[in-house]
């Protein structure tokens, strides 16, 4: 790769606050906090059957805003954009595999219900979310993502790249849809063996976008070679492997933490179910 345009190491382009802390992101951040609390506390009272965010709910749910925020806001966003790869992927992997599912559980059942609730939504949602579509849906998007034509041509629009994202992060949603939607009427949610089996398909199908960019053997995407140099040791091809690392470990470590968890549920029914009728603690409805 002749054309390694670096430029030396610039102060001067490094963003200004604006660049590196965008208050809008801020603004809408600080809004949906707004719309979520006074939905689910104060005015939940104005729906049937609607009762107020639990305390873990709302933990998760300011845990979400925390990473969307630094996903989107914070200097992750700029200098993964600017300058590295890496950073680039860190903030994919919050958005794709860290933010869906604590969205997903911070939301009360009644609240999701009524936001799918118009028939066009209801469709579309089913249809996103059958296990099947979602894994093959999210993985195959996010695939075609990163080969480089299509990447290099999202990274020089704006319009493009936010629109990819923004579908790549809905259908992130669909693909965690059956392990942890909290619809108790949902066709789509899948339980024990089901669930653990679609969770390591999920982790397979994502594999080779990952190991294409950490055992390409030359650097892929135009758009961060000619990247500005940022640190004296940056390295394109360097760089790219350890994006590919990083995903990969995120995705890892997420779809790790919720088969644990998942495994831990499944363990604790099994006891309860051992247990003589007399003996049952109330079971909640799975």
């Amino acid at each position: 790769m002749g054309n390694h345009q670096h430029h030396q190491h610039d102060m001067a382009g490094m963003g200004s606050f604006f660049d590196l802390w965008s208050p809008g992101v801020l603004l809408i951040t600080l809004l949906l906090a707004i719309v979520y609390f006074a939905i689910t506390g104060p005015w939940h009272k104005r729906f049937a059957d609607a009762t107020p965010s639990t305390t873990k709910q709302r933990w998760l749910f300011v845990s979400a805003l925390i990473l969307f925020y630094a996903a989107e806001g914070s200097p992750i966003q700029y200098y993964g954009h600017h300058y590295l790869f890496s950073v680039h992927m860190l903030q994919q992997s919050i958005l794709y595999f860290a933010l869906p599912p604590l969205v997903l559980l911070a939301m009360p059942e009644w609240l999701l219900e009524r936001i799918f609730r118009p028939k066009p939504l209801r469709v579309l949602l089913n249809g996103m979310t059958h296990p099947l579509v979602a894994a093959l849906l999210f993985n195959s998007l996010f695939s075609f993502y990163h080969m480089p034509f299509i990447f290099d041509g999202a990274m020089a629009n704006h319009t493009l790249m936010s629109v990819y994202h923004f579908i790549l992060v809905a259908t992130a949603f669909g693909m965690w849809w059956p392990i942890v939607s909290p619809l108790s009427d949902n066709k789509h949610q899948l339980a024990g063996l089901k669930k653990v089996a679609y969770i390591f398909a999920n982790g397979v199908l994502i594999t080779p976008a990952c190991a294409l960019i950490i055992f390409a053997n030359e650097p892929l995407y135009q758009h961060y070679i000619n990247a500005p140099v940022m640190f004296l040791w940056q390295d394109p091809f360097g760089d790219q492997r350890l994006g590919g690392i990083i995903m990969k470990l995120m995705q890892e470590a997420v779809y790790g933490s919720v088969l644990a968890y998942v495994f831990y549920n499944w363990y604790k029914r099994e006891k309860q179910d051992d247990l003589p009728m007399e003996q049952h603690p109330v079971l909640e409805k799975s």
